[in-house]
């Protein structure tokens, strides 16, 4: 049985426990939701390479008490020939006086194309630990991610792990307008750039109820890595909850 096979099934088994025992103490809620965006962006790399031809995704959110788990799907580009991309994630978040702390897993898999098939190599996991506070008017925040292996097991590259360092600040104003931005720093054992630097900041805007928009710059401090695809970006996106 492959790797990605039993820790997702581990994480099944995480999830479906954390929730039933949630249950006995608060309401499981669940949300949905879907979109649309000019491009897929993910840490400042360009995830659908020289296509360009824009992002439609969705997903499911469940929460009970301070359990949440979820799962989202997404294409990665235009050509049959490419991934789809679906992420499962679940985990913990405690408050604790005025700070939320979290833990949780992310899977992010990947079919061998956008018409189905076979776990891609490039399938990998992300280990999460987070905090954020307010103060100001402002909502602060820091995170930490590490993978064993940040691309997975694409060619035989399998040993390549890091982390990703992010602080982050969002402050919502009377329109209910909010700006947010974030900068974040990869730092990768053994692979074709050790590391890099990447930050965005945009506005998110509720049009009506349930339907959001959002406008993003997103750049990097290597605008070469991944062959050019983690140059300047003014990304939009339009977002359905329900």
């Amino acid at each position: 049985m492959k790797k990605s096979t039993k820790l997702m099934g581990a994480a099944a088994i995480a999830v479906g426990a954390m929730l039933a025992g949630g249950t006995a103490q608060a309401e499981t809620d669940v949300s949905f939701n879907v979109g649309l965006a000019t491009d897929y962006i993910f840490r400042g790399v360009d995830q659908t390479g020289p296509f360009d031809e824009g992002q439609a995704f969705g997903g499911v959110d469940a929460t009970s008490g301070s359990f949440y788990a979820g799962a989202w799907v997404s294409n990665t580009g235009a050509s049959p020939t490419n991934f789809i991309e679906y992420d499962l994630y679940a985990g913990w978040k405690p408050v604790v006086g005025p700070v939320t702390f979290e833990l949780g897993l992310i899977y992010y898999g990947y079919t061998d194309s956008d018409l189905g098939g076979n776990e891609s190599d490039l399938s990998t996991y992300e280990l999460k630990a987070a905090g954020s506070f307010a103060a100001g008017g402002v909502t602060w925040g820091g995170a930490i991610y590490w993978t064993p292996n940040f691309s997975g097991d694409f060619d035989g590259l399998d040993d390549n792990g890091g982390f990703y360092y992010e602080v982050n600040a969002a402050y919502t104003f009377s329109n209910n307008a909010t700006l947010s931005g974030a900068i974040g720093a990869v730092d990768v054992d053994d692979y074709a750039v050790g590391g890099y630097t990447t930050w965005n900041i945009g506005v998110t805007y509720p049009v009506i109820e349930h339907l959001s928009i959002d406008a993003r710059y997103i750049d990097t401090d290597d605008d070469a890595f991944f062959y050019g695809y983690a140059g300047d970006r003014l990304v939009g996106t339009l977002k359905v909850t329900f």
